[in-house]
């Protein structure tokens, strides 16, 4: 059975004066969350410092993005040998906002995916249509397209220490939610797409969503077959919001 996962990322937000009190707020009411894996991912000049404040709790630590490269003339990159050092488990890699605003292509999110699973990191990837791509009916193609390019880089295999993320663009910060029908018909379609070729791979392999989830709708979205949890965004930064979120998951 998928333990299902919820991993906040805190994006570009956050400074040490407001962190101390979100984690600690965090860890207070974690105790009372069993069944589901937790994972925060703040901007890596605060990895040390929330890496620490987390040492010996059951929430794990994630990066947002990651190097294709492992070290050299590369300025402004961090590599993940570098986040390895850290305590790191988990890489953002192919987020929207990497995609559309920095112009990441596929072929880079793929290296980006093969560079974390060389240094023993779980990539969380990200995939999903803007809102243009879901009306013209692309959906799907264009899920297959992303998913497809790490799967011809690295092999099915790779998905047995990996996870997915499914983020429709139009429903990220901007209030609009796939409902949990649209949510369930994409990820059943990227499992299907893997089972094509490892139905084993497929059936353990965590799809989160992500797309301002919130405490009033993360039940309905978790309760879906095939949604094992969520990336959250905005909703991390908030205490309270994040538990309720975690807590139906």
């Amino acid at each position: 059975m998928r333990r299902a996962l919820v991993a906040g990322n805190w994006k570009l937000n956050g400074s040490l004066a407001t962190i101390q009190p979100l984690i600690k707020t965090i860890l207070a009411g974690i105790e009372r969350i069993q069944q589901a894996e937790i994972a925060v991912c703040p901007p890596y000049i605060y990895l040390p410092a929330v890496q620490a404040m987390l040492m010996g709790s059951p929430i794990a630590v994630g990066a947002q993005d990651v190097s294709d490269q492992d070290s050299g003339a590369f300025t402004g990159e961090v590599s993940a040998p570098m986040l390895r050092d850290f305590g790191v488990r988990y890489c953002i890699v192919g987020h929207s906002e990497r995609r559309h605003i920095y112009g990441e292509n596929d072929a880079l999110t793929a290296r980006k995916f093969a560079a974390a699973r060389r240094s023993e990191l779980w990539p969380i990837l990200c995939v999903g249509e803007l809102l243009e791509e879901r009306e013209q009916g692309n959906t799907e193609q264009v899920v297959a397209r992303q998913l497809d390019a790490v799967i011809h880089l690295e092999g099915i295999s790779a998905f047995r220490d990996a996870v997915i993320a499914y983020e429709p663009v139009w429903a990220i910060g901007t209030g609009k939610t796939a409902t949990p029908e649209q949510a369930q018909a994409v990820h059943a379609f990227i499992r299907q797409r893997l089972a094509a070729q490892d139905k084993r791979i497929a059936e353990n392999v965590r799809i989160l969503y992500g797309g301002s989830v919130k405490a009033d709708n993360a039940s309905k979205l978790f309760s879906q077959p095939d949604v094992d949890g969520g990336l959250i965004g905005g909703a991390s930064l908030k205490s309270g919001e994040f538990l309720a979120i975690c807590g139906a998951a």
